[in-house]
Formats: structure tokens, C-alpha cells, sequence
């Protein structure tokens, strides 16, 4: 099982979206496509943002987006 779930990951991510505006995150597979995204950054060897109990690449991509370290753009705003 996944900690956090998937719905507290979306609530992290959406946390800083205003009052009527659209959701950035609204699936499962967004959460999974950024957190799969940063996890080969990690193996590619980019460092860590957070210190992770485990050494998994995903475990810390999960962990990473949790604290807010990490942020999902949407589709209208650039890297």
C-alpha cells in the first residue's frame, strides 16, 4: 500500500490552487506519472530533495511530493 495515498498526494498538489480555479492533479495517473518522472531523475542521478527512510527511487519521489518539494505544472505553465 501506498503511504500517502494517493488522495492526500492530490491534495498537496492542488493545496496552492485558488478558490474556482481548475484542479492541476485530478487523477491517479498524474500522481503516478510525475512521481514515475522524478524517480528516473533520481536514478539518473540528480539528488534527493528530502531524506527519505528507504532508498528507493519512487519511495523518495513519493515522499518528495509530499513535503512539497516538488511541484506538478499544468498544462498551461512552463518549467
Amino acid at each position: 500500500m501506498l503511504h500517502p495515498s494517493y488522495t492526500d498526494l492530490m491534495k498537496v498538489v492542488n493545496s496552492e490552487v485558488e478558490p474556482g480555479e481548475a484542479p492541476v492533479v485530478n487523477s491517479r495517473y498524474s500522481i503516478v506519472m510525475a512521481t514515475a518522472k522524478r524517480a528516473r531523475q533520481i536514478i539518473a542521478g540528480d539528488e534527493p530533495l528530502v531524506t527519505a527512510k528507504v532508498d528507493k527511487p519512487l519511495s523518495i519521489a513519493v515522499e518528495e511530493l509530499n513535503q512539497g518539494k516538488i511541484k506538478i505544472l499544468g498544462d498551461d505553465e512552463e518549467a
